[in-house]
Formats: C-alpha cells, sequence, structure tokens
C-alpha cells in the first residue's frame, strides 16, 4: 500500500468519526502542535544562546561561570522579547 492509498484512508477513516471523537482528536491534534513549537523554540532558544556563550571547550563536564552567566541572560532576553511580540500580537488581534 502506498503512502498516498494510506492517506486516502486515513481521510476516509475521520468521516466515520461521530462529531465528539472528531473534537477530541481536533483538540489532540492541536496539542500536539503546540508541543512542536514549544520544542522547536526551546531548540532554537538553545542553539542561539549556547553559540553565542559558550566559547571554549567544557572539559570538566561543566560551563564556566561567565558562560553560565550569559546563558541566563540570554534565556533571559529572549523570554523578554517573546513577552513583548505576544503582547503586541495581542494588541494587533483586537
Amino acid at each position: 500500500m502506498s503512502s498516498q492509498d494510506d492517506s486516502t484512508s486515513a481521510l476516509s477513516s475521520l468521516s466515520t468519526l461521530d462529531t465528539q471523537s472528531r473534537a477530541e482528536l481536533e483538540r489532540f491534534l492541536k496539542q500536539e502542535e503546540e508541543k512542536a513549537k514549544l520544542r522547536s523554540a526551546v531548540h532554537t532558544l538553545t542553539d542561539k544562546c549556547f553559540k553565542q556563550c559558550v566559547t571554549g571547550k567544557i572539559s570538566r563536564g561543566e560551563v564556566e561561570k561567565a558562560e553560565e552567566g550569559c546563558l541566563q541572560n540570554c534565556v533571559e532576553r529572549w523570554i523578554d522579547a517573546q513577552g513583548v511580540v505576544l503582547k503586541n500580537l495581542g494588541k494587533g488581534q483586537r
């Protein structure tokens, strides 16, 4: 069975779901999409801050104190920026 056949079969199966099951599936898919977005944001943040702050080798299994402070500051600035973006998006929806 091809991938296209699988998709067609899955779509036809969805049409047989009752309203409650379909709503539950939609909620589940939305939650999974939100989780994926959060994982992506955390990955991006980790990558950005690590590249910016960790400049040397990690020889003792931990970052240096200066690097630790840089990482904390980077994360805090990112959180602040996300708050500003969300606040402004909220204003635009009104």
